[in-house]
C-alpha cells in the first residue's frame, strides 16, 4: 500500500503547529492539544495506508480540529493559527470524505 503523504504532511503540520505555539507564547495547552492531534492523525495515517477504508480516525481527527479551531476562528477573525488550522483540516475532510466515495463498494 501506498502511504498516506497528505495524512502525514497533515500530522506534521498540527504538532509543528502546537510546538510553534509553545515556543512563541509559552502555551502549555498548544503544545499537549498540537502534539496528541498530531499523533492522532499519524495514526490515522498510518491506517489509512494500511486499508483505504480505515479513515475513521482520521475522520474524528480532522473533523475535531475543523470544528474546534473553526469556532476560534470565528471568535477571533485572526487567520493564524486558527483559519489555517481550519482550512487545512476542512481540505483534510474533503480528502477524507472523496476518499470514502473512491474506495466505496459498488453494487452489480
Amino acid at each position: 500500500m501506498a502511504a498516506d503523504w497528505i495524512g502525514l504532511s497533515y500530522a506534521v503540520l498540527v504538532s509543528a503547529g502546537g510546538v510553534l505555539g509553545f515556543v512563541k507564547a509559552g502555551s502549555l495547552t498548544s503544545l499537549v492539544a498540537g502534539l496528541l492531534f498530531g499523533l492522532l492523525a499519524a495514526v490515522g495515517s498510518y491506517q489509512t495506508s494500511q486499508n483505504p477504508r480505515n479513515v475513521w480516525l482520521s475522520l474524528a481527527t480532522a473533523g475535531t480540529l475543523a470544528a474546534v479551531m473553526g469556532f476560534r476562528f470565528l471568535n477571533s477573525w485572526k487567520f493564524m493559527p486558527a483559519g489555517l488550522m481550519t482550512l487545512a483540516s476542512a481540505l483534510m475532510l474533503v480528502k477524507i470524505i472523496t476518499g470514502m466515495l473512491k474506495t466505496r463498494p459498488h453494487k452489480t
